[in-house]
Order: structure tokens, then sequence, then C-alpha cells
């Protein structure tokens, strides 16, 4: 039964091949990407793979250093076992950039296990991690013309506030 979990190395094989499943698919503008973009193809090598997984436990404590404009960030990986599913984000505060385009959560499913729930169960699991980080209610975006992200926050309680530009706002309680 997939469950969410803090970055793991013993996912490794799996993550290397959903990465290449993204980019095969041509993925653009998410953490995914910009992992791929940083890391890959070094990270095929199990001590650079487990450095970069380190370093993205490292990226929810505050003292952490981080480029200007990041800011805290806890990432869960949705596995089944040692298979690697997806993953979402959930940012600690949100600065001008995140409270217009990004929101508190963003999150990914790997191109082959889409349209299983993941994305749905993902969210649901992951809005507790959000309280526990002190956030009430979670800004989580999406595309307009993404209509299966629009049915996953629209499930799991969220409320339009508006579209801005190619993105709509919702926001999303994190305690039931």
């Amino acid at each position: 039964m997939p469950e969410l979990v803090l970055p793991t190395t013993t996912v490794r094989e799996s993550f290397l091949e959903a990465m290449d499943e993204f980019v095969a698919e041509g993925a653009q503008n998410s953490q995914t990407s910009a992992w791929i973009d940083r890391n890959a193809p070094g990270w095929k090598a199990p001590d650079a793979f487990a450095a970069f997984v380190d370093a993205v436990r490292a990226d929810a404590l505050p003292g952490t250093p981080r480029p200007e404009g990041h800011v805290p960030c806890t990432t869960l990986w949705w596995v089944d076992g040692e298979d690697y599913l997806g993953r979402i984000a959930i940012r600690h505060e949100l600065n001008d950039f995140l409270l217009d385009v990004g929101g508190h959560i963003g999150y990914d499913v790997r191109p082959t296990r889409r349209r299983e729930g993941h994305a749905s169960a993902m969210l649901r699991h992951a809005l507790p991690w959000a309280l526990g980080l002190g956030i009430d209610r979670a800004l989580v975006t999406c595309d307009d013309d993404n209509v299966g992200s629009i049915r996953v926050i629209e499930a799991a309680g969220g409320v339009l506030e508006d579209v801005r530009g190619a993105k709509r706002r919702y926001w999303v309680p994190t305690a039931s």
C-alpha cells in the first residue's frame, strides 16, 4: 500500500526510472524538472544519489542554506515498497512568488502511474503534515487547464480564490 515517506535511497532504481519518464515527457517548470536539471546524470552513482537524498531532506530545516527566494520545504515521496510513485513538496511559508503562483504544496506523479488516484491520495496524506508545520490552510495552485489537478484539489476541499494568469489558486483546509 502506498505511503508518504521522507526521501530515501531504498527507492533509488525506481526513482531513476521515474526521472527518465519525466525527461521523456519533456517535464519543465516543476521541482522534479529542476532536480533533473541539477542532478542527472550524476545521481546514477549510489553515493551521489545518497547526497541528493540528504540535501532534499535538509531543505526542510530552517538553517539550511538555500538560494535566495527559496523557503524551507518538506519533500515527501509517495512510494509502494521500493516503487517510487511521485513526490509532494510542502513549503513552510509563502513568499511573494509562492503566494502568487507556487503555493504551499506542489506535487507530481510519475507519468506511467498517473490516473490511478495517487495525486489525490498524496495530497490527502500531506495535509496533516502541513498542519503539523503550522499551516492552517494550504495554498495549492495548478494550471488553469489541468483538469486532473483541479479535480484533485477540489476533492481535498480546495476552495478557488481566483485565477491569476494561467494559475488557479485554491485554499485547502489542513485539518479535517
